[in-house]
């Protein structure tokens, strides 16, 4: 199930919000420029597919939002525990970082905590199955889905670079794990 808690960013083990309403969530969010929707989705894939079939399945889904971020590609992350990269993929992820432009992703399956670092708060937003998450450019934060990920992502971009972090040196993710 999604969720979010948000903290100050000096009081890492005292929420001021636990939800896990995707009403409420998006609200939160909406107030730091986050889009974050919950979608009911048809496509059934097996879990071995492959990322063509993954962005083949999904086309209609990623047309419309390309066609409303202006991105100009996408491509598939798929993590699972025994990812040959798993350990060095997370610290990447993990430090704090920003982007020149929006991170969109689409949960496809499994799950992984976004956590934006604004306006002296920590939201930790947990993302699942059917959750479409848009981190505006330039806020600070980090991905986690834990020592042993599991998860599908269809992830959005305008830069046709990919992927590219200006990371922070800020070690707060150290102070916020995920639970």
């Amino acid at each position: 199930m999604s969720g979010l808690r948000i903290f100050d960013d000096n009081a890492p083990g005292a929420p001021v919000l636990d939800t896990g309403d995707a009403t409420e969530i998006a609200a939160h969010l909406a107030t730091i420029g986050v889009r974050f929707e919950r979608w009911d989705s048809p496509v059934t894939l097996p879990p071995d597919a492959e990322a063509d079939a993954i962005l083949d399945a999904y086309r209609p889904y990623l047309d419309r939002l390309m066609g409303e971020t202006g991105a100009g590609s996408a491509d598939v992350i798929k993590m699972t525990p025994d990812h040959p990269q798993a350990g060095t993929l997370r610290e990447k992820f993990l430090n704090e970082h920003s982007h020149t432009e929006d991170e969109v992703r689409f949960f496809v399956s499994g799950a992984g905590h976004f956590v934006m670092h604004t306006e002296g708060k920590v939201f930790d937003a947990l993302c699942t199955k059917g959750d479409l998450i848009s981190v505006p450019a330039n806020i600070k934060h980090w991905f986690d889905a834990g020592e042993r990920p599991d998860f599908i992502a269809l992830r959005i971009f305008t830069d046709q670079s990919g992927w590219v972090a200006h990371f922070t040196g800020d070690a707060i993710s150290a102070r916020f794990p995920v639970t």
